[in-house]
């Protein structure tokens, strides 16, 4: 899973290049935050290069998929910048917290209908990914709350 490796890598690698001490203990907010943003800009280039797949994902009462896909792109870019200002890092993690709980259903869809986002078709690992998927949603939850 790229986003998984992303947040792990790029959060391990800044607290390695930017983290410091502080009252003898390590500060692991920004390199958390640094990490997080990271996998958010790389989900939230997915939402414009896999549009059709990504449209794919949506359950069909959804109106105006194609916007919701490119809406909530800008959303992950905006939560990107929100979580390394310091002032806004609680409330944009309170949304993030959010964000992942609405977009869990449609993980589950994707799955089920064996959504290939690359493809644009159904040709998807299908629910088997769940057991990946699930989890991993259950992390970045986990980091959103840390971070709040």
């Amino acid at each position: 899973m790229k986003p998984l490796i992303i947040v792990l890598a790029s959060a391990s690698l800044s607290s390695l290049l930017v983290f410091h001490s502080v009252h003898g203990g390590w500060q692991l907010v920004w390199p958390a935050s640094i990490g997080m943003s990271a996998m958010l800009l790389l989900t939230a280039v997915g939402h414009f290069m896999y549009t059709s797949g990504m449209v794919l994902m949506l359950p069909p009462l959804l109106p105006a998929k194609k916007f919701i896909v490119l809406f909530t792109g800008v959303l992950e870019m905006a939560a990107a910048i929100g979580l390394l200002l310091p002032a806004w890092r609680s409330i944009t993690a309170i949304c993030l917290l959010v964000f992942f709980i609405l977009i869990l259903p449609a993980n589950v869809y994707a799955c089920m209908k064996k959504v290939n986002l690359v493809r644009a078709d159904h040709t998807g690992p299908g629910p088997s990914y769940l057991w990946q998927r699930i989890p991993f949603q259950t992390v970045l939850m986990a980091w959103a709350a840390f971070l709040v």
